[in-house]
């Protein structure tokens, strides 16, 4: 929880700035793989979950998944990362139904990534860029994105 004695007048200023300007739809690019890491050095377990498919069902099962990792491990042992791409992106659409669970999760330390590659194809389509909540951190790719996960010792599932 993010306690507004830190925050900023410039940062509050900068953040009225982005949301008025249009720009404020996502937190910029991701770290890296390897400064993901740095962030959790007393992790235990490490996992990467796909979403790629756009049901409602998918995505509260991935949530779910996400929970139920949490709540075994504990935030301090666990690396967490959702990586949506492809229809799944829609998890990371602002006012999904689901947006109340991705900032509970994400205060746990649950990073979500978003594949820029699936927003351009969307944008194309949509005629706008999708809005997307601003929890979403964009990578380049989502599979490349999993396929570094992997590479760095994460295990990758897809529920």
């Amino acid at each position: 929880m993010i306690h507004l004695s830190r925050i900023t007048p410039i940062a509050l200023l900068l953040a009225a700035s982005l949301a008025t300007s249009g720009l404020a739809q996502a937190n910029p690019n991701a770290e890296s793989v390897a400064a993901a890491i740095q962030a959790k050095p007393f992790a235990q377990t490490r996992v990467a979950l796909q979403i790629s498919d756009g049901g409602a069902g998918k995505q509260t099962l991935v949530l779910n998944v996400a929970h139920n990792l949490l709540k075994f491990y504990g935030q301090d042992k666990i690396d967490l990362e959702i990586v949506a791409f492809g229809p799944g992106l829609r998890l990371l659409f602002k006012g999904n139904a689901n947006s109340q669970r991705i900032q509970e999760l994400a205060a746990s330390g649950v990073r979500f990534s978003a594949c820029e590659n699936t927003i351009k194809a969307m944008s194309k389509k949509l005629g706008h860029p999708p809005e997307l909540n601003p929890i979403a951190r964009i990578v380049p790719a989502g599979i490349v994105r999993m396929v570094e996960l992997n590479k760095a010792g994460f295990f990758v599932a897809r529920p």
